[in-house]
């Protein structure tokens, strides 16, 4: 099979085959997002030695797999390995005499990494000990690590003060398909959907290849989903509880801050969290965003005018529609999505999914906007204003001297813009320059599935985009 879309990735990958020094590559990113299919795709399985680590295994047990890896390369230690200083030595030993060089370089590849580094295992200890002592003078290795504890890699390994300090030589955060690489990745398989029927999809899976692989050609979106989410047996049912429960140690208080924002569609602060979870300053929840943030679960926006203050939104839209439709329902139901389409549940979340969808593909907003070579930076606004709820969740200050205040709205059909609707614009607008004094000119951007109705009021956009502008380009 081959590899659709993740160039940019690809192209680390192929730099790292053609450097002449050690290369150290961290990869990263929430589960089932396709990092171990990328790197065994991209070197179609040429290891010089592959680990894989185990949720469940402790450290005699992970070292019986280091072992049996080994065989499978025609190692057999004489005697079990007991600990991960003397495994590094063995595997040290077994690539200063391979010959097995196929792709030019000698590739080494651990997979699940956090898995591997059990409680006082010494693991640490020994891979930073193995790279320093030898890997680092080896300008043919490369070694790639790779985890879907994102905040493992990121605080144990990209951010280490010790002996790994600055020793990644290239790191690489997997995010989820944008709905570009959905188009490619589904007429890859032979399926040809329209974006709208994409977009559906990615509003229920996000760009998840391993939820994407449910979909088979010949079947509607709304069968599709039905099959993976409401069919007896249907795969995706356990998913929730599983993916957290594989990435957090302290999962249910991860569950219940994504439950809380689940059920705010203009996002949350940091104290409207404490206030819904009952999780307190002290009870770990800066670790716990941080964690769900890092694994690309959550998203924050800065407040433009308020400093530290922070709007939270949960951005999985997996996590959101589990939440939304399946979470305690009748498994006796099996059209369910079928049938609920269109009904105000259905209605309700797809409106407030499709303000994910813009929020989460920005380049293609900035793209269709003509601002891509313009810098600028991304917040959101709530009026500091005692008792009002005037709030902006998108704005682009950019340095050519506008700020575009970009509205979303997800409508069949062109969408228009009645008076009290205007005037609600207008009273934001001037509530938004009082509140900051910017002197810069203030654009409203409209963002729609189908664009804006022309009538006497539409003027009041500068700019309308589509869902069909959220494709931009494949990301490169």
């Amino acid at each position: 099979m081959r590899i659709v879309g993740r160039e940019a990735e690809q192209a680390v990958l192929t730099a790292c085959l053609k450097s002449k020094k050690p290369e150290f590559v961290a990869v990263y990113g929430r589960r089932r997002v396709g990092k171990t299919y990328l790197v065994r795709q991209f070197f179609n399985d040429n290891f010089c030695f592959h680990l894989t680590g185990s949720s469940k295994a402790g450290k005699q047990e992970q070292l019986r797999y280091f072992d049996a890896a080994l065989k499978a390369k025609g190692v057999i230690p004489q005697t079990p390995t007991a600990t991960w200083q003397e495994a590094f030595l063995r595997l040290e030993q077994h690539l200063e005499h391979t010959k097995f060089r196929e792709v030019g370089k000698r590739v080494v590849f651990l997979d699940e990494l956090a898995w591997l580094d059990t409680h006082k295992s010494g693991f640490l200890a020994a891979l930073e000990h193995f790279w320093n002592h030898w890997g680092s003078a080896q300008t043919d290795l490369v070694l790639i690590v790779c985890g879907s504890a994102a905040s493992w890699i990121i605080n144990r390994l990209l951010k280490d003060r010790g002996g790994l300090h600055n020793r990644v030589t290239r790191r690489m955060r997997l995010e989820p398909f944008t709905l570009a690489e959905c188009s490619a990745f589904f007429l890859d398989k032979g399926i040809d959907y329209d974006k709208q029927s994409v977009a559906e999809l990615y509003m229920a899976f996000g760009g998840i290849p391993y939820y994407l692989e449910t979909v088979e050609r010949g079947l509607s979106v709304a069968q599709n989903i039905d099959k993976a989410c409401f069919a007896q047996n249907a795969p995706l049912v356990p998913e929730f509880e599983e993916v957290y429960q594989s990435l957090f140690k302290a999962a249910d208080k991860h569950m219940l801050v994504v439950r809380a924002l689940a059920g705010k569609r203009k996002g949350m602060t940091r104290e409207q969290i404490i206030q819904s979870t009952g999780i307190g300053s002290g009870g770990g929840l800066t670790k716990i965003l941080a964690e769900l943030e890092q694994s690309a679960f959550i998203q924050s926006f800065d407040d433009f005018t308020q400093n530290n203050l922070k709007l939270y939104h949960l951005v999985d839209f997996f996590s959101l529609f589990y939440l939304t439709f399946m979470d305690g329902r009748d498994r006796k139901e099996p059209h369910f999505w079928t049938g609920s389409r269109q009904k105000g549940p259905y209605n309700n979340w797809i409106g407030y999914t499709f303000e994910l969808l813009c929020l989460t593909h920005l380049e293609g907003i900035r793209s269709a906007l003509g601002i891509s070579g313009v810098n600028g930076i991304v917040s959101c606004w709530l009026d500091p204003s005692p008792g009002s709820k005037l709030q902006a969740d998108l704005l682009i200050d950019r340095d050519d001297n506008i700020i575009d205040i970009c509205e979303m709205k997800y409508h069949q059909g062109p969408f228009a813009i009645d008076k009290p609707y205007r005037d609600k614009l207008l009273k934001r607008k001037q509530a938004f320059i009082n509140a900051t004094n910017t002197k810069k000119t203030i654009h409203t951007v409209f963002i729609t599935r189908d664009g804006l109705k022309e009538n006497s009021y539409s003027h009041i956009a500068e700019a309308a985009l589509e869902l069909a502008d959220l494709w931009g380009r494949v990301r490169a």
